[in-house]
Formats: C-alpha cells, sequence, structure tokens
C-alpha cells in the first residue's frame, strides 16, 4: 500500500530534482510557452461584429456583461429575433455567459458547420505541407463528429488548438450539476478519443453522467465537460507553473456564474485540471457544494482551508498513479503545493481502487468512477473512503460518524 506522507528528507531530494528538470527545459525551450502569442481568431471577429449589431435599433449588450443581464435581453427577444442572431453572430452567442444553454447549441452547431467549411478547403490548399493538410482532415472529421445528431455543445472556439465544453441531460432541468476539468494536453482534437475512450474530456463525462444515472436514476442529472480553456501541451513548463491554470479559472468562473437554475454544482478535477479549480476555488459561487480532485499534482495552496471556498473538498489518487512522484510543493511559481491526499491537507480522500493509474479515473467499474458519481448525486453515506475508516464521511448530511475529515 503507498504511503500518502513522504519524508522531508524525500521531499528535499524531489524538489531538486524537480528544479533540475525545470532549468534543463528553460535552457532548451526557453521562456516562449509562457508567452504565447495568438492571432486574432474567428470568435473575436464574431464579438467585434456583435458590439457593431443592432436590434429594434437599439445597440446590442456588451457580450461581457453580466450573465444576468445578458439573460434578460434574450428573453425580450422573439425565437425568431434570437434565431436570426444565432445565425449572425454565432461564434459570439454560442460562447456567451447569459445566453439560453438551448440557442448556445444552435449557434455553436452553426459555427461548427462554418469551421468545418474552412478546414475542408484546407485539406486540398496546395500552399499547406502534407501535415498541415492531414490535420486539417482531422479537425474537419471532429467538427463533423461534434454535429452530430443529439449532441449539445455549449462552448466552441476553432482558434489555435482549440477549445470546447458539451453536457450530456439537460442544464435546465438539473437537479444536480456536474462539471468535469481534464487536465494537460486537451483541445479540439483530444477531447475525445478512440482508443482508451474514458481517458478523454468527453468519455470521462459520459461515464460519470452514466454512473450518477445508475447510482440514483430519479435525480436528474447534467454533466458537462469542460475543455473550455487552454491546457498545458504536455508536462512541460506550461504544466510546471500557474499560468494555465489561472487563464482557465477567469473562464472556469465565468461558466459557473452563468449557469442557468439553481441546482448545485459539483467540480471533478482531474490532474493539471485540479490546479485550475484551486485556482478558481476563491471565486465559485456559492451553488459549488464539493470540489473532487483526482491525480493531482497540488492545488497551489498548502491545505484545503486555504482554497477559499465553502464547497467540501474531495481528493483522491491510485496507488499506481506516477503523480505521487511528483515534488509536492511551490518554489519560486514552479510546482502547485501540497498533495491533496496527504494527512495535512485536510481534504476528504476517497478510494481509487481500480483506477488503472494516471488517467484511469473514470473507467466504468472502477472504485473511483463510483465514488465520484456518489459526491456528485449527493450519496455522501456511500462512498468508500480510501483509508479504510469513515473519516471522509465525518459530519456530512445523511450519516451516522461525527467529527470531521
Amino acid at each position: 500500500m503507498t504511503s500518502f506522507d513522504t519524508s522531508p528528507q524525500l521531499s528535499v531530494w524531489r524538489a531538486l530534482l524537480a528544479l533540475g528538470v525545470v532549468f534543463v527545459m528553460l535552457a532548451t525551450t526557453g521562456w516562449t510557452a509562457l508567452h504565447s502569442h495568438r492571432e486574432a481568431s474567428a470568435l473575436q471577429a464574431s464579438l467585434d461584429k456583435w458590439r457593431h449589431g443592432h436590434v429594434h435599433g437599439r445597440h446590442l449588450p456588451d457580450p461581457a456583461s453580466a450573465p444576468a443581464r445578458l439573460t434578460r435581453f434574450f428573453a425580450a427577444l422573439s425565437p425568431h429575433e434570437r434565431d436570426r442572431i444565432a445565425h449572425r453572430y454565432p461564434l459570439a452567442v454560442g460562447n456567451m455567459n447569459g445566453a439560453p444553454v438551448s440557442l448556445r447549441y444552435r449557434a455553436n452547431h452553426i459555427a461548427l458547420g462554418q469551421a468545418r467549411k474552412v478546414e475542408k478547403k484546407r485539406m486540398h490548399d496546395s500552399r499547406l505541407s502534407t501535415a498541415g493538410q492531414q490535420e486539417a482532415g482531422r479537425r474537419m472529421h471532429r467538427y463533423e463528429a461534434l454535429m452530430s445528431r443529439g449532441r449539445h455543445i455549449l462552448a466552441f472556439d476553432p482558434a489555435g488548438s482549440g477549445r470546447v465544453a458539451e453536457v450530456f441531460g439537460s442544464l435546465d432541468r438539473a437537479d444536480r450539476i456536474s462539471v468535469v476539468v481534464p487536465g494537460v494536453a486537451t483541445d479540439l482534437l483530444t477531447f475525445q478519443k478512440t482508443n482508451r475512450p474514458y481517458t478523454a474530456a468527453f468519455g470521462m463525462s459520459k461515464a460519470l453522467y452514466a454512473a450518477e444515472r445508475a447510482q440514483r436514476p430519479s435525480t436528474r442529472t447534467a454533466v458537462i465537460a469542460w475543455a473550455d480553456y487552454t491546457a498545458p501541451d504536455g508536462l512541460g513548463v506550461d504544466a510546471a507553473t500557474g499560468l494555465r491554470a489561472e487563464e482557465g479559472a477567469v473562464r472556469l468562473n465565468a461558466l459557473l456564474r452563468a449557469l442557468p437554475g439553481r441546482a448545485p454544482v459539483s467540480m471533478f478535477c482531474h490532474s493539471y485540471g485540479s490546479v485550475v479549480c484551486g485556482v478558481a476555488a476563491h471565486g465559485m459561487p456559492r451553488r459549488v457544494t464539493d470540489l473532487a480532485v483526482a491525480a493531482s499534482p497540488g492545488m497551489r495552496v498548502t491545505r484545503a482551508s486555504h482554497l477559499g471556498t465553502s464547497a467540501r473538498v474531495w481528493s483522491m489518487r491510485d496507488a499506481t498513479d506516477w503523480v505521487q512522484d511528483v515534488p509536492y510543493l511551490e518554489l519560486g511559481g514552479l510546482g502547485h503545493g501540497a498533495d491533496p491526499v496527504s494527512s495535512a491537507f485536510g481534504a476528504r480522500v476517497l478510494s481509487a481502487r481500480e483506477a488503472q493509474g494516471h488517467a484511469g479515473y473514470f473507467q466504468p467499474g472502477t472504485d473511483s468512477l463510483r465514488n465520484l458519481a456518489l459526491v456528485g448525486v449527493g450519496a455522501f453515506d456511500e462512498v468508500t473512503c480510501a483509508r479504510g475508516n469513515d473519516a471522509c464521511r465525518a459530519g456530512l448530511p445523511g450519516t451516522n460518524t461525527a467529527g470531521r475529515a
């Protein structure tokens, strides 16, 4: 059995090793990974067009307005007017927090169709290399898949490596909402995988949605596969810092503040996604009742109580997960802080038996997925704690244990 705590000597050696690796990466790649430049995107063009648009002879509201104001604006439009706006400004509407989710789905379907046409032309553009034409083909097929009947795309941005968010279930009618935040190497092309499907954001969220429904068939659930941030490409400099997490946290909290209804929200954050959630935690709305991390390299705090959230904090790690060998520290902006499954951190530690390493926490049939689903539906009395006791359930509604984890 793997111990969750490490000796001070081992921590020092891991820290030195981590710094050595980082210095090598900086020497060979420079700081450019931290300052990537993004050209003006189709989304920005759509937003600029929106800012010059009119309806009933009046300017359209600022797309960065509070979600409540945008909700009132769309509610005052007729169905025909909403449909016309979605066709005129598809990327702007499809990514607009405060727009009705059904309208965002429609707008993103239109935007995906437009992006598909662009990539289809690029496939036969002689100015592109063979590799460039092949990538255009892969993107075109991904857009086609996202446009499939029954898929609900809540956010879409084709710029760069791309961003996307998809919904399983009904956000408007949900009794409980879950949000899955994936980690490194997540983009449009890796959002969904044929091989090892449950290691990708789409498969993780689909599996969680099915598991939640299996645990509580009478509870109306919705799950958001949220890959709407620019994740680090891999285990490089970006993954060792909080820059991408800080950018992602802003986008994540903007989404959370705009979710329809009043259903409680549970966060499920995997790997670097847990860094995003850690940075975002203090700004999350109070309707976020649970924050669960799996395979976490740290949440950029030393204790769960420092996250600044009223949400219950859960953590889990499989005994075979390589992330346990990452130095749990933060030094000069490098590293992500304390180990979320350590006793000192103060999270409620869940069992992750059969999670199959770093990427297998959402694999159907595992203890890890079952526990995550139980948190998602609020069935705290049924979760399995990691240390073979009831500590992770202590003091929770509907349980017989006392005290706090």
